[in-house]
């Protein structure tokens, strides 16, 4: 029997195929974007047809890329962007209108309401989140709303919510189940981190009928097989299910309570392993479900995100063309021992955790005549790490434990210089996996877990493998001193 584990990667912008063996080794890869569709400003909408064509035509070239025969997958995984919000018919999987996107904005005055109402602490108490647009509660409340014969069926259960798990889950089993996991559920606003469970009150608030509702069921565990599914035989376990920062969280093995990973994209998400229990923050941090395991492990996680990271690159190449390409900037910021007393404090769409100001905005401190653009490439790049140290230092104090280890993921992971000054601002080494495909690998060891292909998680941790580790060497008073002046530029941001 085979051992290939097929993830799917279902992202913002394109759908990921990844095609991986008993040994990690990737065999097969394809990526398919897909339109976004922008109603008006501040909306953001998918097809979720297109969704779906896109996962099919990444599986059929992944499988062409890898030379596999469609009957050689043991096991799916799936992993997904997480609070866009879907409807469907429960009866044909006929999608109900085009789902909205976790960018989209159209609720924040339906959010507004709700913590002038006074609702923002029972639900932090509840779900480990924040009143904002950002989650998927509002946004399926907004749905009902807006179309009253939607609303009718969804009171009698004949149309299902969920993520983009949920559905290619729907989809990929002909039909046969409707649900999802923790780690999907707990970006809902729907669901009680602490019984686990859809909360009643939770919905009444939000006015969403729990008819709707997916079962939610283990992060690793077989669902249902394959029916039906163009390109794939039938019979094949779908095995495991989880949000992508979730799911990146798994697939670098941070699997102790203080392990933690941050992933380098166009933003960045840093997330902390705290264990078997929820921690609240006070830091402005968010609470989540890291995974359910099918022996009932339960692992919770702290997350922080800066809202720029790579798309402060895509500033300096775009906006002041001082770059030609995003993969010139590690060699021009080189070519300056030091960012010349120059800060970059990248809030250009305001600052998130743990400052909370989305008012803010970016601001360049310490020029002088004698700045060149390869100062302020140096000091964007530091600038992201600035962040990120930010955002650790506030998990590190709201976990009450001091970080174990920071594995690094995402295209920005692979500036040297960038993860180099990491270490050196955090005064912690960081490794960076012989793999940067740590979301997909996350689902494909979760489906490996359910289907036996690896026993455990200490054999996944044995066969996760460092590609290079950096190690801080920056001498203590020059690193207050970046800090300092960090410090005093978000304060003037």
């Amino acid at each position: 029997m085979s051992d290939l584990i097929l993830a799917l990667d279902q992202g913002t912008t394109g759908s990921t195929a990844l095609l991986l063996d008993r040994a990690l080794a990737v065999r097969g890869k394809a990526t398919v974007d897909f339109p976004q569709i922008f109603p008006q400003p501040g909306w953001v909408e998918h097809d979720p047809e297109a969704i779906w064509g896109s996962m099919l035509a990444a599986v059929r070239r992944a499988l062409e890329v890898a030379g596999a025969a469609p009957g050689e997958v043991r096991a799916i995984g799936i992993t997904n962007q997480r609070e866009t919000t879907l409807v469907w018919d429960r009866a044909t999987g006929t999608p109900r209108r085009s789902a909205i996107v976790w960018q989209d904005r159209r609720t924040a005055d339906r959010c507004a309401a709700l913590k002038a109402a006074g609702h923002e602490a029972m639900v932090r108490r509840k779900t480990g989140l924040v009143l904002d647009p950002y989650f998927s509660g509002t946004k399926l409340a907004w749905m009902l709303d807006a179309d009253p014969g939607l609303r009718r069926d969804a009171e009698t259960g004949k149309v299902a919510f969920g993520t983009v798990d949920s559905f290619l889950v729907a989809r990929l089993s002909g039909g046969a189940v409707h649900v999802t996991d923790p780690s999907n559920a707990s970006r809902t606003l729907l669901f009680d981190l602490n019984t686990l469970a859809w909360d009643d009150e939770l919905c009444a608030l939000l006015t969403v009928p729990r008819a709707m509702l997916p079962e939610v069921r283990a992060s690793a565990e077989v669902y249902a097989l394959t029916k039906g599914v163009p390109g794939l035989p039938d019979g094949i376990p779908i095995a495991a299910i989880a949000g992508d920062q979730q799911s990146a969280l798994f697939g670098q093995a941070c699997f102790q309570p203080g392990d933690a990973k941050c992933t380098y994209g166009t933003g960045a998400f840093l997330l902390m392993n705290t264990g078997s229990k929820p921690v609240a923050s006070q830091r402005g941090l968010l609470t989540t479900v890291a995974w359910k395991l099918p022996d009932g492990e339960v692992a919770y996680a702290l997350e922080g995100s800066a809202f720029i990271a790579g798309a402060a690159v895509q500033w300096l190449r775009d906006g002041l063309g001082i770059i030609g390409s995003a993969a010139e900037i590690e060699a021009l910021a080189m070519s300056v021992p030091d960012a010349g007393g120059v800060t970059v404090v990248p809030a250009f769409a305001g600052l998130g955790a743990p400052h909370w100001r989305p008012e803010a905005r970016g601001i360049i401190t310490g020029l002088t005549r004698g700045t060149t653009r390869a100062h302020l490439a140096r000091a964007t790049l530091e600038g992201m790490a600035l962040q990120i140290a930010d955002l650790l230092s506030a998990c590190v104090a709201d976990a009450g434990r001091p970080l174990t280890s920071l594995k690094v993921d995402g295209g920005a992971s692979a500036n040297d210089l960038l993860m180099q000054f990491q270490a050196d601002i955090l005064g912690t080494p960081i490794s960076r996996p012989a793999s940067v495909e740590t979301t997909a690998m996350g689902a494909a060891f979760l489906a490996g877990l359910a289907t036996k292909v690896w026993p455990s998680k200490a054999a996944i941790a044995d066969a996760w493998r460092e590609q290079k580790r950096f190690t801080p060497r920056m001498p203590e008073a020059e690193r207050e001193a970046h800090l300092a002046r960090w410090r005093s530029a978000v304060a003037k941001a």
